[in-house]
């Protein structure tokens, strides 16, 4: 019985002292994560360069179109005469305008990949036009999270799951400011 009273008051003793011993003596390490929002899409529209650079994308991209239309109507013109003809044709000028066609459909597909395929001329100048243009935002971008102390920078406008972030940690003013924009 006296042992038991004794184990009582021991274990009383040890679930008293261990938290403040866990809070009084052990070092507090643990430090805040500080992180931040913005709004790529908000910054982008308030720099003229980009706007600028979107507009020479667009036109280029419109006058490729063109031509590559222009291919693929050519082959449908081609196409749409050989079936009108194609009764009084031999099989030779058959064979010739079946040719002629497949030839401008594969003409206006090469002219298609040259222009919008993946290495093709639209990427190599939205690369050369936007690259500048997004090295400086990520640079002004990497000196805020380094002056403020950030680790993490989320991008509202490309990350579907953020339902709400507060005005205080959006930082795409600052950006823009930082860039030379108001």
């Amino acid at each position: 019985m006296k042992n038991q009273i004794l184990n009582n008051k021991v274990i009383g003793l040890v679930k008293w002292f261990l938290p403040f011993y866990l809070f009084a003596f052990l070092p507090l390490n643990v430090s805040a994560q500080k992180f931040a929002l913005l709004d790529m899409d908000y910054i982008l529209k308030n720099v003229p360069a980009y706007e600028r650079a979107n507009e020479q994308l667009n036109q280029m991209s419109k006058k490729w179109q063109a031509e590559v239309e222009a291919l693929q109507t050519e082959a449908q013109t081609l196409y749409k005469n050989y079936q009108d003809n194609v009764v009084f044709l031999s099989n030779e000028q058959k064979k010739a305008r079946q040719e002629e066609i497949v030839a401008k459909e594969k003409q206006a597909a090469e002219l298609k990949k040259t222009y919008f395929g993946p290495e093709g001329e639209l990427f190599k100048k939205r690369s050369a036009l936007m690259g500048p243009i997004q090295e400086e935002i990520y640079n002004a971008v990497a000196d805020i999270a380094e002056q403020r102390g950030y680790q993490l920078i989320l991008d509202r406008a490309s990350d579907n799951s953020i339902i709400f972030g507060s005005p205080k940690i959006d930082i795409s003013d600052e950006v823009l400011q930082k860039l030379g924009y108001n």
